[in-house]
């Protein structure tokens, strides 16, 4: 596979997330409303897609387990598929499939979305995953509770040898749903040193993946002709497609890796039903791939 640049995300590319973020979620919605999810349903959120930060997947999945409570019958895999179902996604779609059930099922959704409190999701998300300390610098406030702070549980995937291998040969940038703050501490723990002007975070576009704005503005940054982007997850590998809808001018690649919640071989028929052009184990191999 040709490329002039690559792009990579963060989560379960760079670092592995799976006892951070994803922790976060489902303590975040235990401590708020005294239940939660399992681990395969934030898995089911992130397939249903536009759930491209995990605040607003937190967020989505509160209000199944809320709707669950005032009435709704049918169960995660249900309420995940309708949103995959929709072509608005995430959190505007996990609303809309909350409407629709509350009329069919006969309770009252305005009372759910009335006990659903982004702002206190995003306030509890924070505590436990930065912990105290990290809290006061990023947030600028008190957390609600100190805890020690799951981002420092995550692990590196990213080599010091592929640090090297990409960055001696390509362009390489940065595009995530993580916010700037939290993208720079993975950037730092990884070894990858990658210019502002290089990185699209949370902080700098309101679309999210899988608009393709952020990755066709980096490729026009690079001046590529055809670039790879990295992920791990569906979004990630149609934000490639639809970059390749809006910028017919140059080739964009999706690559899938199997270090996130995709794994094994249902996630690599996942990654090549959404258009990818490889899956690879993990980012390591992506020096070979560009042999």
């Amino acid at each position: 596979m040709h490329a002039d640049a690559v792009v990579l995300d963060v989560d379960g590319v760079l670092v592995d997330e799976s006892d951070s973020y994803r922790r976060a979620i489902i303590e975040t919605i235990e401590r708020r409303h005294g239940t939660t999810i399992e681990r395969g349903t934030v898995q089911r959120f992130k397939e249903a897609g536009g759930f491209n930060n995990d605040w607003e997947l937190t967020d989505g999945a509160t209000l199944f387990v809320l709707a669950r409570a005032a009435g709704y019958t049918g169960d995660a895999v249900e309420f995940t598929d309708t949103i995959a179902a929709r072509e608005d996604g995430g959190v505007a779609a996990a609303r809309a499939v909350l409407r629709e059930a509350a009329a069919r099922d006969g309770f009252d959704a305005d009372a759910v979305e009335a006990e659903w409190d982004p702002e206190g999701i995003r306030e509890t998300f924070q505590a436990l995953y930065l912990g105290a300390d990290l809290f006061r610098e990023i947030e600028g406030g008190e957390p609600p509770f100190e805890a020690p702070g799951y981002i420092h549980d995550e692990p590196v995937i990213l080599e010091p040898r592929t640090v090297e291998a990409l960055q001696s040969r390509f362009s390489v940038g940065v595009l995530t749903g993580r916010p700037e703050a939290e993208a720079e501490i993975a950037l730092e723990r990884a070894g990858l040193s990658v210019p502002e002007a290089h990185r699209f975070t949370m902080d700098d576009w309101a679309e999210g993946k899988p608009h393709p704005r952020a990755l066709t503005t980096l490729a026009e940054r690079f001046d590529a002709e055809s670039v790879v982007f990295v992920g791990d997850t569906l979004d990630d590998v149609r934000t490639a497609v639809n970059a390749a809808e809006d910028d017919p001018s140059r080739k964009y690649h999706g690559v899938g890796v199997l270090t996130g919640g995709l794994t094994g071989e249902s996630g690599r028929r996942k990654y090549e039903a959404a258009g990818s052009a490889a899956v690879i184990d993990s980012v390591n191999d992506l020096p070979d791939l560009l042999d």
